[in-house]
């Protein structure tokens, strides 16, 4: 197996975040779920972003943010998505490869526009988001290079860009490379309601053998598995799964790999501002320390030293120092 060019290489929506605060009164106006995530077309978009207070743009898109948080802590990284050619499209190409990480998908000329995802952020942290998928769902398997993504020990891949069939099937053929090659695959199921529609394709990829790290949090747990009991979830899902991660929100996270089982707490931080990319983050830190060879603990600890940083301030990326952060705290 020759030298891996990249540590991680992820397939993702390709999303400019368009966040905005918002009281509980107004998501209740709109018609949101509030702390979920929904799909919306560009009509209801338009509408929502209407009804926005003043509003950051920020590059996101789940594992776009993951590797922005492995860039920041020193990881070589690479991302395939799709934008639109349009003023979006450039501030996310800009934004990532201003991160250090490798992008090299062609603009999409035609319509629809870059996806982006309108994120109301209430007083308690909660981010309602709601999803114009646009230009990310059209991700050729045409747009893949075999030989870049035989080239990074780990594929990521974002369980939110399985529900379109284009991006779905880029997403398949990049696995048969990275399998080829010898290369690992991560996959992260995104939310419980892409399991819902799309459950028992998950299940025959881990059936199959086709992933070697599984992150979730304790809600995809148990509509993967059907079962509300977390402890017998994790068993039965960590029976078949080489690398099981599972998030908590304030309960912490565990990890079981290869039969050993790790716990760590959430770490402590002054005020929840804005829980946006707490998963991605988490993933970011976790994956930096299983492609150093870390230990299973420690890298569930850096997991949770990159989410404590993120939900601290609006937006899904990084502000603070995390190579700092982590050497602070794994001393």
């Amino acid at each position: 197996m020759s030298e891996p060019l990249y540590d991680v290489i992820a397939i993702g929506n390709a999303i400019v975040d368009v966040m905005a605060p918002c009281d509980d009164e107004g998501i209740e106006k709109l018609g949101l779920a509030k702390g979920g995530m929904t799909l919306v077309d560009t009509a209801r978009a338009q509408e929502l972003y209407d009804a926005m207070g003043p509003a950051r743009e920020i590059s996101g898109g789940s594992a776009a943010n993951t590797l922005a948080g492995l860039a920041a802590l020193g990881a070589k990284c690479a991302f395939i998505g799709q934008v639109a050619d349009d003023q979006l499209g450039e501030v996310f190409a800009h934004d990532i490869r201003a991160g250090g990480i490798a992008f090299d998908t062609a603009a999409r000329a035609d319509e629809p526009p870059t996806a982006r995802c309108l994120i109301f952020v209430t007083p308690d942290g909660q981010r309602t988001m709601n999803t114009f998928l646009g230009a990310s769902q059209f991700l050729p398997a045409e747009a893949l290079d075999d030989a870049t993504i035989a080239a990074a020990k780990v594929l990521y891949l974002e369980g939110y860009l399985w529900d379109p069939e284009e991006p779905r099937k880029a997403m398949r053929r990049a696995i048969s490379a990275a399998r080829d090659a010898g290369r690992k695959v991560a996959f992260t199921l995104s939310d419980a309601f892409v399991i819902s529609r799309h459950g028992d394709d998950f299940r025959a990829l881990i059936a199959d053998g086709q992933i070697d790290i599984l992150f979730a949090n304790e809600h995809e747990l148990a509509a993967l598995t059907g079962i509300e009991d977390f402890d017998a979830g994790l068993a039965e899902l960590s029976a078949k799964v080489p690398t099981l991660v599972v998030t908590r929100s304030e309960k912490g996270a565990h990890a079981v790999s290869n039969g050993e089982h790790a716990h760590v707490p959430a770490e402590p931080i002054a005020k929840v501002v804005d829980t946006t990319g707490a998963g991605d983050l988490f993933a970011a830190g976790f994956l930096f320390g299983y492609v150093r060879g870390k230990p299973l603990a420690e890298s569930l600890t850096m997991g949770a030293v990159c989410a404590a940083e993120v939900i601290s301030h609006y937006g899904a990326r990084p502000e603070a120092d995390l190579k700092e952060l982590v050497a602070k705290r794994l001393g």
